[in-house]
């Protein structure tokens, strides 16, 4: 049962991060200032995150497990409290830095402590469910985050995260038990790995795919909003994408058993990079007409680049099997740096280009760590034998 609080606790983690996405709009119209400038809250909150998740892990390496999640957890609601009455922009940037440090703390060491109270033949199950709560609040949170914002104002949001996130801190409170094992990797193991050649490859990979994602992800709503969509067709579109992720999750371990993790991730990077540049030829070439469209290339979107990420996953633990957990982190860390860069860059598409811009420039970036996967496989090849002569 103490899993399912973590995965509660994952599952308000992963609505506050990408339901954002369709509130950029309004937040921007609430606080009179530009979307681009709106969008620099997802790359403060993924920033923080990539940056802050190894520093807390490392500086909280020998406190009890079940008080750094108690911890991890009230500082992300306390970010979601004061987003609710900030009165300002940099007050707002602040409460999502404040969520960012929290969550950033609590994913990685909620998957240590699902390993630690399961039993051994049920581990793999038990990371699985607490993952689950990120996939389910693709599909669930963010079009509800969203639905709930609104109608009621984007600060709702944030009060229902916060009011989910309580739920799952008091079940883990009440739950968990004391004295769990406190394994967490120094920063010196942390960068012993990152200096693997291929693990730094496969997190340059990592990186230009978040990249690409969320340079587009970031301003969702802001080429829907070009077409005419309101407020619930948004809700719909998220649906539609998470829906399509959680699909594309699941479709992308099983490929990987059969097809193998290059084969999976090379066609979910190819799918991702043709849909994100589809999306912008359909926005650009057909205005007006293209709701349908745009809907068929955000499910496209969903399915391939999430089938791509479990690839990525299995891959990077096949490099270092025995130090799994540090190379996950630093995937981990690599995703919301790309993350940030990509909510950045998207701001700057914005303020220099069009939205209709949005997907090319998104899919140039997947493109590029296709391009780059490519490579890595093509090196992995055997190389035939030179002929004495």
């Amino acid at each position: 049962m103490s899993v399912f609080w973590l995965a509660l606790a994952a599952f308000a983690i992963g609505t506050e991060s990408f339901v954002i996405a369709g509130l950029l709009p309004a937040i921007a119209n609430d606080l009179a200032i530009s979307v681009p400038a709106a969008g620099q809250l997802v790359t403060a909150y993924a920033l923080t995150y990539a940056v802050g998740s190894p520093i807390l892990a490392v500086a909280l390496n020998n406190i009890d497990r079940r008080t750094v999640l108690a911890l991890a957890l009230s500082t992300f609601i306390a970010g979601n409290l004061f987003a609710v009455v900030a009165s300002g922009y940099f007050l707002l940037l602040a409460s999502r830095m404040l969520m960012a440090m929290g969550a950033g703390l609590c994913m990685p060491t909620a998957l240590a402590v699902s390993v630690a109270v399961a039993a051994p033949e049920r581990r793999g199950r038990a990371v699985a469910l607490v993952t689950s709560g990120l996939t389910i609040a693709t599909v669930v949170g963010v079009p509800l985050g969203n639905l709930v914002g609104s109608l009621l104002g984007w600060r709702a949001t944030f009060a229902m995260v916060a009011a989910i996130g309580a739920v799952a801190l008091a079940g883990l409170l009440f739950g968990l038990p004391r004295g769990l094992p406190r394994n967490t990797a120094s920063l010196a193991e942390r960068l012993a790995v990152a200096r693997h050649n291929n693990v730094l490859i496969a997190l340059l990979i990592t990186v230009l795919w978040a990249l690409g994602g969320f340079t587009v992800f970031t301003y969702f709503a802001v080429p829907l909003h070009g077409l005419g969509f309101d407020a619930s067709q948004i809700s719909l579109a998220l649906l539609v994408f998470g829906a399509a992720a959680a699909i594309g999750n699941m479709l992308g371990g099983i490929m990987a058993d059969r097809l193998g993790t290059l084969t999976t991730a090379a066609l979910g990077l190819a799918g991702m990079a043709s849909s994100l540049i589809l999306h912008s030829l359909i926005l650009k070439l057909m205005p007006g007409q293209a709701h349908y469209a745009v809907l068929g290339t955000i499910f496209l979107w969903g399915i391939s680049g999430w089938a791509f990420y479990p690839a990525q996953v299995a891959s990077i633990i096949r490099i270092e099997p025995q130090a799994s957990m540090i190379a996950l982190s630093l995937n981990a860390s690599s995703m919301y740096l790309g993350f940030a860069i990509g909510g950045a860059l998207g701001g700057t598409v914005l303020a220099t280009l069009s939205p209709a811009d949005l997907g090319w420039v998104g899919g140039s970036s997947v493109a590029a760590a296709l391009l780059v996967h490519l490579l890595r496989g093509w090196r992995a090849l055997p190389k035939p034998a030179k002929i004495a002569g």
